[in-house]
Protein backbone atom coordinates (compact mmCIF):
# COMPACT_ATOMS: atom_id res chain seq x y z
CA UNK A 1 0.00 0.00 0.00
CA UNK A 2 2.69 2.40 0.87
CA UNK A 3 5.34 1.44 -2.10
CA UNK A 4 4.58 5.80 -3.16
CA UNK A 5 7.91 7.42 -3.53
CA UNK A 6 7.21 10.17 -1.16
CA UNK A 7 7.45 7.30 1.26
CA UNK A 8 10.13 4.71 0.13
CA UNK A 9 12.05 6.42 2.60
CA UNK A 10 10.14 5.84 5.58
CA UNK A 11 9.44 2.03 5.18
CA UNK A 12 11.68 0.76 7.22
CA UNK A 13 10.05 2.92 10.43
CA UNK A 14 6.55 1.86 8.84
CA UNK A 15 7.73 -1.47 9.25
CA UNK A 16 9.27 -1.37 12.62
CA UNK A 17 6.17 0.90 13.53
CA UNK A 18 3.96 -2.59 12.11
CA UNK A 19 5.63 -4.97 13.69
CA UNK A 20 6.00 -3.54 17.22
CA UNK A 21 2.27 -2.35 17.78
CA UNK A 22 1.41 -5.37 20.07
CA UNK A 23 4.35 -5.11 21.95
CA UNK A 24 3.96 -1.48 22.44
CA UNK A 25 0.55 -2.11 23.85
CA UNK A 26 1.06 -5.19 26.33
CA UNK A 27 4.19 -3.09 27.71
CA UNK A 28 2.87 0.36 28.26
CA UNK A 29 0.01 -1.46 30.28
CA UNK A 30 2.27 -3.12 32.59
CA UNK A 31 4.61 -0.05 32.92
CA UNK A 32 5.48 3.54 31.81
CA UNK A 33 8.88 3.14 29.70
CA UNK A 34 10.09 4.88 26.30
CA UNK A 35 7.95 4.08 23.01
CA UNK A 36 8.95 0.95 20.80
CA UNK A 37 7.75 2.72 17.95
CA UNK A 38 5.75 5.79 16.47
CA UNK A 39 2.14 5.57 15.59
CA UNK A 40 1.17 6.12 12.01
CA UNK A 41 -2.18 7.00 10.90
CA UNK A 42 -2.65 6.74 6.72
CA UNK A 43 -5.49 8.36 5.03
CA UNK A 44 -6.68 6.80 1.86
CA UNK A 45 -9.15 6.75 -0.57
CA UNK A 46 -9.19 2.74 -0.57
CA UNK A 47 -7.24 0.35 0.47
CA UNK A 48 -4.52 0.21 -2.32
CA UNK A 49 -4.86 4.66 -2.69
CA UNK A 50 -3.02 6.24 0.04
CA UNK A 51 -3.42 10.21 0.31
CA UNK A 52 -1.22 10.50 2.54
CA UNK A 53 0.87 9.96 6.08
CA UNK A 54 1.39 11.25 9.55
CA UNK A 55 4.00 10.07 12.18
CA UNK A 56 3.68 11.09 15.89
CA UNK A 57 5.70 9.50 19.03
CA UNK A 58 5.65 10.37 22.91
CA UNK A 59 8.20 12.61 24.15
CA UNK A 60 8.13 11.00 27.42
CA UNK A 61 6.94 8.28 29.43
CA UNK A 62 4.13 9.79 31.13
CA UNK A 63 2.66 10.86 27.55
CA UNK A 64 1.94 13.79 28.11
CA UNK A 65 3.87 15.66 25.49
CA UNK A 66 4.09 14.27 21.83
CA UNK A 67 6.24 14.95 18.58
CA UNK A 68 4.99 14.97 14.89
CA UNK A 69 7.66 13.17 13.10
CA UNK A 70 6.77 12.98 9.75
CA UNK A 71 3.60 14.45 7.28
CA UNK A 72 3.75 13.47 4.11
CA UNK A 73 1.55 13.47 0.85
CA UNK A 74 1.23 11.22 -1.66
CA UNK A 75 2.50 12.00 -5.72
CA UNK A 76 -1.31 11.42 -6.60
CA UNK A 77 -2.21 13.69 -3.81
CA UNK A 78 -0.29 16.15 -4.87
CA UNK A 79 -1.60 16.22 -8.49
CA UNK A 80 -5.02 17.10 -7.30
CA UNK A 81 -3.68 20.56 -6.11
CA UNK A 82 -2.06 22.48 -3.55
CA UNK A 83 -5.80 23.02 -1.75
CA UNK A 84 -6.24 19.13 -1.72
CA UNK A 85 -2.90 18.61 -0.15
CA UNK A 86 -3.16 21.13 2.57
CA UNK A 87 -6.38 19.80 3.70
CA UNK A 88 -5.09 16.44 3.84
CA UNK A 89 -2.17 17.15 5.50
CA UNK A 90 -4.97 19.37 8.29
CA UNK A 91 -7.07 16.60 8.67
CA UNK A 92 -3.92 13.82 9.77
CA UNK A 93 -2.53 16.38 12.27
CA UNK A 94 -6.00 17.00 13.73
CA UNK A 95 -6.58 12.98 14.01
CA UNK A 96 -3.36 12.55 15.66
CA UNK A 97 -4.33 15.34 17.85
CA UNK A 98 -7.76 14.00 18.85
CA UNK A 99 -6.32 10.38 19.51
CA UNK A 100 -3.39 11.17 21.99
CA UNK A 101 -6.20 11.07 24.74
CA UNK A 102 -3.31 12.02 27.72
CA UNK A 103 -1.22 14.44 25.65
CA UNK A 104 -0.96 17.66 27.02
CA UNK A 105 1.15 19.39 24.58
CA UNK A 106 2.62 18.79 21.06
CA UNK A 107 6.03 19.76 19.39
CA UNK A 108 6.65 20.08 15.87
CA UNK A 109 9.39 20.96 13.33
CA UNK A 110 9.44 22.71 10.26
CA UNK A 111 12.12 24.32 7.75
CA UNK A 112 11.43 27.97 8.14
CA UNK A 113 11.02 28.22 3.97
CA UNK A 114 7.93 26.01 4.25
CA UNK A 115 5.15 28.32 4.45
CA UNK A 116 2.58 25.63 3.66
CA UNK A 117 3.97 23.74 6.64
CA UNK A 118 3.71 26.11 9.23
CA UNK A 119 0.49 27.50 7.88
CA UNK A 120 -0.85 23.96 8.24
CA UNK A 121 0.51 24.36 11.72
CA UNK A 122 -0.86 27.05 12.74
CA UNK A 123 -4.07 26.12 11.55
CA UNK A 124 -4.15 23.25 14.04
CA UNK A 125 -3.33 25.73 17.06
CA UNK A 126 0.55 25.32 16.77
CA UNK A 127 2.37 28.42 17.31
CA UNK A 128 6.72 29.23 17.38
CA UNK A 129 8.51 29.09 20.26
CA UNK A 130 11.78 29.29 18.78
CA UNK A 131 13.97 29.41 15.70
CA UNK A 132 16.98 26.83 15.22
CA UNK A 133 19.77 26.81 12.69
CA UNK A 134 21.36 23.72 12.19
CA UNK A 135 25.29 23.60 11.49
CA UNK A 136 26.87 20.63 9.77
CA UNK A 137 29.94 19.83 11.44
CA UNK A 138 32.52 18.48 9.43
CA UNK A 139 35.09 17.40 11.63
CA UNK A 140 38.69 17.14 11.56
CA UNK A 141 42.06 15.67 13.23
CA UNK A 142 42.24 18.10 16.35
CA UNK A 143 45.38 18.04 18.96
CA UNK A 144 42.92 16.96 22.14
CA UNK A 145 45.82 16.90 24.50
CA UNK A 146 45.96 20.92 23.50
CA UNK A 147 42.41 21.29 24.41
CA UNK A 148 42.21 19.81 27.68
CA UNK A 149 44.78 21.77 29.16
CA UNK A 150 42.66 24.80 28.71
CA UNK A 151 40.08 23.11 31.32
CA UNK A 152 39.67 25.00 34.57
CA UNK A 153 40.48 23.40 37.48
CA UNK A 154 37.09 23.37 39.01
CA UNK A 155 35.20 21.55 36.13
CA UNK A 156 35.51 17.98 35.90
CA UNK A 157 34.47 16.20 32.45
CA UNK A 158 31.75 13.59 33.47
CA UNK A 159 29.98 10.55 31.29
CA UNK A 160 25.81 11.08 31.16
CA UNK A 161 24.50 7.86 33.13
CA UNK A 162 21.95 7.30 35.78
CA UNK A 163 24.16 8.62 38.22
CA UNK A 164 24.58 11.70 36.71
CA UNK A 165 21.19 12.43 34.97
CA UNK A 166 20.13 14.72 37.46
CA UNK A 167 22.71 17.19 37.21
CA UNK A 168 21.93 17.01 33.13
CA UNK A 169 18.38 17.63 33.96
CA UNK A 170 19.01 20.52 36.29
CA UNK A 171 21.29 21.86 34.17
CA UNK A 172 18.62 21.55 31.21
CA UNK A 173 15.67 23.13 33.67
CA UNK A 174 18.22 26.24 33.51
CA UNK A 175 18.87 26.86 29.89
CA UNK A 176 15.49 25.73 28.30
CA UNK A 177 12.80 28.99 28.13
CA UNK A 178 10.27 28.19 30.72
CA UNK A 179 7.38 27.94 28.18
CA UNK A 180 9.10 25.36 26.42
CA UNK A 181 10.52 23.50 29.91
CA UNK A 182 7.03 22.98 30.63
CA UNK A 183 5.59 21.68 27.57
CA UNK A 184 8.34 19.48 27.38
CA UNK A 185 7.43 17.83 30.80
CA UNK A 186 10.57 16.38 30.51
CA UNK A 187 11.90 14.00 33.63
CA UNK A 188 15.33 12.18 34.28
CA UNK A 189 14.21 9.14 32.89
CA UNK A 190 12.92 10.72 29.68
CA UNK A 191 16.72 12.27 29.05
CA UNK A 192 18.27 9.29 29.38
CA UNK A 193 15.97 7.64 27.01
CA UNK A 194 16.27 10.73 24.27
CA UNK A 195 20.30 10.46 24.88
CA UNK A 196 22.92 8.18 23.36
CA UNK A 197 26.36 7.70 23.98
CA UNK A 198 29.22 9.02 24.53
CA UNK A 199 26.80 11.96 25.96
CA UNK A 200 29.18 14.24 28.39
CA UNK A 201 29.02 17.15 30.75
CA UNK A 202 31.47 19.62 32.91
CA UNK A 203 30.68 19.72 36.22
CA UNK A 204 31.86 22.56 38.90
CA UNK A 205 33.22 19.90 41.16
CA UNK A 206 32.87 23.04 44.48
CA UNK A 207 29.27 23.78 43.75
CA UNK A 208 28.30 19.65 42.38
CA UNK A 209 26.51 21.08 39.88
CA UNK A 210 26.22 20.66 35.95
CA UNK A 211 27.32 24.39 33.92
CA UNK A 212 27.29 22.55 30.28
CA UNK A 213 26.65 19.67 28.83
CA UNK A 214 26.38 18.11 25.29
CA UNK A 215 23.94 15.12 24.61
CA UNK A 216 24.17 12.93 21.45
CA UNK A 217 20.72 12.24 20.26
CA UNK A 218 19.38 10.19 17.49
CA UNK A 219 20.09 10.08 14.11
CA UNK A 220 18.21 13.27 12.16
CA UNK A 221 16.31 12.88 8.93
CA UNK A 222 19.91 12.91 7.18
CA UNK A 223 21.29 10.18 8.86
CA UNK A 224 23.29 12.11 10.51
CA UNK A 225 24.03 12.07 14.49
CA UNK A 226 22.71 15.05 16.56
CA UNK A 227 24.22 17.10 19.01
CA UNK A 228 22.39 19.02 21.44
CA UNK A 229 24.46 21.61 23.93
CA UNK A 230 23.17 22.85 27.26
CA UNK A 231 24.84 25.91 28.51
CA UNK A 232 23.99 27.63 31.94
CA UNK A 233 23.15 30.89 31.87
CA UNK A 234 25.43 32.04 34.64
CA UNK A 235 28.59 30.25 32.85
CA UNK A 236 28.96 31.77 29.15
CA UNK A 237 32.51 32.39 29.69
CA UNK A 238 32.73 28.63 29.01
CA UNK A 239 32.30 29.42 25.26
CA UNK A 240 35.86 28.66 23.88
CA UNK A 241 38.23 25.83 24.71
CA UNK A 242 36.37 24.00 27.39
CA UNK A 243 33.37 23.74 25.10
CA UNK A 244 35.16 22.73 22.28
CA UNK A 245 36.79 20.01 24.68
CA UNK A 246 33.25 18.52 25.55
CA UNK A 247 31.94 18.78 21.81
CA UNK A 248 35.05 17.00 20.41
CA UNK A 249 34.33 14.30 22.97
CA UNK A 250 30.65 13.81 22.78
CA UNK A 251 31.38 13.40 18.84
CA UNK A 252 33.52 10.99 19.02
CA UNK A 253 33.30 8.42 15.90
CA UNK A 254 31.39 10.56 13.92
CA UNK A 255 33.04 12.56 11.00
CA UNK A 256 29.71 14.69 10.61
CA UNK A 257 27.24 15.83 12.64
CA UNK A 258 24.55 18.28 13.27
CA UNK A 259 24.50 20.89 16.07
CA UNK A 260 21.54 22.71 16.43
CA UNK A 261 21.29 26.74 18.06
CA UNK A 262 19.25 29.19 18.67
CA UNK A 263 18.92 32.20 15.93
CA UNK A 264 18.67 34.74 18.53
CA UNK A 265 22.11 33.65 20.61
CA UNK A 266 24.42 35.39 18.43
CA UNK A 267 27.51 35.08 20.39
CA UNK A 268 26.89 30.88 19.99
CA UNK A 269 26.28 30.96 16.26
CA UNK A 270 29.68 32.90 15.72
CA UNK A 271 31.51 30.30 18.09
CA UNK A 272 30.00 27.48 16.14
CA UNK A 273 30.93 29.12 13.04
CA UNK A 274 34.73 29.71 14.40
CA UNK A 275 34.81 26.25 15.04
CA UNK A 276 34.23 25.77 11.06
CA UNK A 277 30.71 24.94 11.09
CA UNK A 278 28.25 25.34 8.26
CA UNK A 279 24.69 26.79 8.46
CA UNK A 280 22.86 24.31 6.45
CA UNK A 281 19.08 26.09 7.10
CA UNK A 282 17.01 27.22 10.15
CA UNK A 283 14.12 25.15 11.45
CA UNK A 284 10.85 26.36 13.45
CA UNK A 285 9.92 24.55 16.44
CA UNK A 286 6.31 24.94 17.25
CA UNK A 287 4.22 23.69 19.66
CA UNK A 288 0.32 23.76 21.31
CA UNK A 289 -1.21 22.90 24.31
CA UNK A 290 -4.39 20.43 24.58
CA UNK A 291 -7.35 21.03 26.44
CA UNK A 292 -9.55 18.57 27.68
CA UNK A 293 -12.90 18.60 28.94
CA UNK A 294 -13.16 17.35 32.34
CA UNK A 295 -16.49 15.14 33.82
CA UNK A 296 -18.17 17.43 35.74
CA UNK A 297 -17.35 17.46 39.17
CA UNK A 298 -20.60 17.23 41.52
CA UNK A 299 -21.22 20.54 43.39
CA UNK A 300 -20.74 21.33 46.84
CA UNK A 301 -24.21 20.87 47.82
CA UNK A 302 -24.68 17.46 46.83
CA UNK A 303 -21.29 16.67 49.06
CA UNK A 304 -22.58 17.90 51.70
CA UNK A 305 -26.42 15.71 51.05
CA UNK A 306 -24.07 12.56 50.78
CA UNK A 307 -22.06 13.19 53.69
CA UNK A 308 -25.16 13.37 55.10
CA UNK A 309 -26.53 10.50 54.30
CA UNK A 310 -23.16 8.52 55.30
CA UNK A 311 -23.20 9.83 58.57
CA UNK A 312 -26.53 8.55 59.51
CA UNK A 313 -25.53 5.17 58.27
CA UNK A 314 -22.50 5.34 60.70
CA UNK A 315 -22.29 3.69 63.89
CA UNK A 316 -23.80 5.57 66.66
CA UNK A 317 -22.41 5.88 70.60
CA UNK A 318 -24.93 4.39 73.46
CA UNK A 319 -27.36 7.50 73.89
CA UNK A 320 -27.69 8.70 77.40
CA UNK A 321 -30.88 8.84 79.15
CA UNK A 322 -32.42 11.85 79.49
CA UNK A 323 -35.82 12.74 82.57
CA UNK A 324 -39.11 12.07 81.66
CA UNK A 325 -42.11 14.90 81.71
CA UNK A 326 -44.66 16.57 80.74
Amino acid sequence: MLQDPAFLDLLPLLQRSLLLQGPERLLHRLTPRPALAPDVLVASRHPQHPLGLVVSQRLNRSGSCWQLLHLRTSDSCLEAGETGRLAIEAALVREAIQRSRHAASWIATSSSGDEDRLAVLRQQGFQPLRRETLWRWQRTVTTSAATARSLPRELQLKPLNRRTAAAMWQLEQAALPAQLRQLLDRRVDDLLDQSEQPSLMLIDVARNQAVAGARRLRPSSDGLPELELSLHPGWQHLLGEPLQLLLERCAAGAEQLVVRSDVLDGERSRWLQSLGMVAEGEEVLMARSVWRRHARQPSQEMARRLEAVLRQLQPRQRPIPTPLGR
